[in-house]
């Protein structure tokens, strides 16, 4: 794997020009780590904080401004630690406080931003809140914790209401109680292993400012929050209205356990959390929600002035290749979002979605490489700030024939389908070598990954890309070096120009351009001349097909 020294060439967290004080997060590319499929530093074949901590120089000379972890709380792994059994320690599968210190640390040394994950909406069946509920009976002040009721029909054998998982299943689960008699029901909106919590008794909102304060104690500059929509439900627990609710695994529209309007108060509390400690000593903190809403109006709502300061702007992700498609959701984020005094958080992928190269190639014969090329550019060229997903600047496509018996997504063990499964985005890192592990596990380890990874991930490892200029890994180097480089980018202004119907072009700033071109054929370019980046072959006066490219200096000649 990469180990060469750090370049000086970015800039540190010291060093900001005094022309760019605002906050940090504003205008920054965060590089999200899946750490269980990062890099394995003990050769037990699962990335851990170690591994981390070695991987930090290939990150940082990415050129990115920080890291997300994704969960590294103690956990039974039901759902790959998004089920925390404490959120105020390290498990051991991952290392320890000791380890995370000197990660954090060592990012910082390099100029490098942590954020971590936090998982308010819910919890592991193993934490000690819900054991104590189920021990202590339908009376216990536990259960309050949580949401239990008692079921309906005439011996309790029915559910509460009608809803369901958004794994596969009924959203509940009847518990057997201590007499050994079938009891209450608890609902849970994911698996069974993660029971819900209830946001209503005020004992969980004072923990988790308790969880928020332990970690900024230890230096973290911010936190993603995970299912930031959902924490309450409906008072009552009544059915759903949702006709469909049956058919629904993941992304649920039931508006009785999503975006109920008490969860804005939450994130005012944590605001002034983070708002705390920066009058301290200076240094911002980050709130980023992972907000699942229908509409960028919707989300505007969490990014008001004293609720979050960011939320993934998911419909870029979602939006089919089509020129039309893109410039809407990019205008309704703008509007709305921006609109609130916060900027658009633009992501093309995460660990919960079908890589970028396999998802924009569909049934293309093969242009997914070619267009994943074109959005990273075009992200990078978007006002705001932006998330990478580690990968992504590999061009790794999805292992889309992991076998069954390898599949350890809950999603799959509890609806039989492989029509959601999100294994295939997860599969461990390749850094070097013809075959696995890759570089991926400890020298000498004879420990398979956790996931197995496909021969062909041969082509994409990080060796390989660093050596090859046309690499996707040098794609996203070499535009997030101009974004630092050209004050036209970042945070700031968008202006449209005319194009041809399957062509966005816009003008950033006093000048700089970026086109798209989401046809099939070529177009005349829109500026003279050979572009400063382009994540294709752009000869001059031409833009190719599937292809974005930025000028600098030029506006178009018509």
């Amino acid at each position: 794997m990469f180990t060469a020294p750090v370049e000086d060439s970015i800039r540190r967290e010291t060093d900001t020009p005094a022309d760019r004080p605002q906050p940090w997060w504003r205008d920054a590319v965060v590089y999200q780590v899946y750490v269980r499929s990062f890099l394995d530093s003990t050769g037990d074949g699962v990335g851990d904080l170690a591994g981390v901590r070695v991987g930090l120089p290939y990150v940082r000379r990415l050129g990115v401004d920080g890291i997300w972890l994704s969960p590294f709380y103690p956990s039974p792994q039901h759902d790959h630690g998004y089920d925390v059994a404490d959120y105020c320690a390290v498990d051991p599968l991952y290392g320890d406080l000791h380890e995370f210190d000197r990660l954090v640390a060592d990012a910082h040394r390099l100029g490098l931003k942590v954020v971590i994950d936090i998982v308010p909406n819910h919890c592991s069946s193993a934490h000690p809140w819900f054991q104590e509920a189920l021990a202590g009976g339908p009376a216990d002040p536990a259960r309050s914790l949580f949401h239990f009721a008692d079921g309906r029909g005439e011996d309790g054998e029915l559910p509460p209401n009608n809803w369901r998982a958004m794994f596969g299943g009924p959203a509940w689960s009847r518990v057997r109680e201590t007499d050994g008699r079938p009891g209450q029901w608890y609902l849970h909106l994911f698996t069974p292993e993660q029971p819900d919590l209830n946001w209503r008794d005020h004992r969980v909102g004072r923990h988790f400012e308790h969880v928020l304060r332990f970690w900024l104690d230890r230096g973290v500059d911010g936190f993603r929050i995970d299912v930031a929509a959902g924490l309450f439900r409906h008072p009552e627990l009544p059915d759903s209205p949702d006709p469909a609710a049956d058919e629904r695994t993941r992304d649920s529209v039931n508006p009785l356990a999503w975006n109920q309007p008490e969860v804005h108060d939450v994130w005012r509390r944590w605001r002034a959390v983070c708002e705390e400690y920066t009058a301290r000593d200076g240094l911002d903190r980050l709130l980023v929600g992972e907000v699942s809403v229908p509409t960028a109006a919707d989300q505007a709502a969490y990014v008001r002035p004293d609720e979050l300061h960011q939320a993934f702007f998911f419909h870029l992700l979602s939006a089919p290749w089509s020129a039309g498609e893109f410039r809407k959701v990019i205008d309704d984020a703008l509007r709305d979002i921006a609109g609130t005094g916060s900027t658009v958080t633009w992501v093309l992928n995460n660990h919960d979605q079908v890589r970028t190269v396999t998802r924009y190639d569909g049934d293309t014969g093969g242009f997914g490489a070619t267009r994943a090329r074109a959005a990273a550019l075009l992200m990078l060229a978007l006002p705001g700030a932006a998330y990478v997903y580690q990968g992504e600047e590999l061009g790794l496509p999805e292992v889309l024939d992991l076998p069954d018996d390898a599949l350890t997504d809950p999603i799959f063990h509890r609806t039989g389908s492989r029509r959601y499964v999100r294994d295939g985005c997860r599969v461990p890192l390749p850094w070097s070598g013809h075959a696995s592990p890759f570089g991926f596990t400890a020298p000498g380890s004879t420990v398979q990954p956790w996931l197995p990874q496909p021969a062909w991930f041969a082509e994409h490892t990080t060796d390989r890309a660093l050596s090859d200029t046309g690499s996707f890994w040098h794609l996203y180097r070499e535009g997030l070096n101009l974004r630092r480089q050209l004050p036209q980018l970042g945070e700031g202004s968008l202006r449209w120009l005319e194009s041809p119907p399957q062509v966005l072009t816009f003008v950033r700033g006093d000048g700089m351009v970026c086109a798209v071109n989401f046809g099939d054929d070529p177009v005349p370019a829109p500026v003279p001349g050979i572009p400063l980046l382009a994540s294709a072959g752009c000869p001059p006066g031409t833009l190719p097909a599937n292809t974005a490219a930025w000028w600098v200096g030029g506006l178009p000649t018509s």
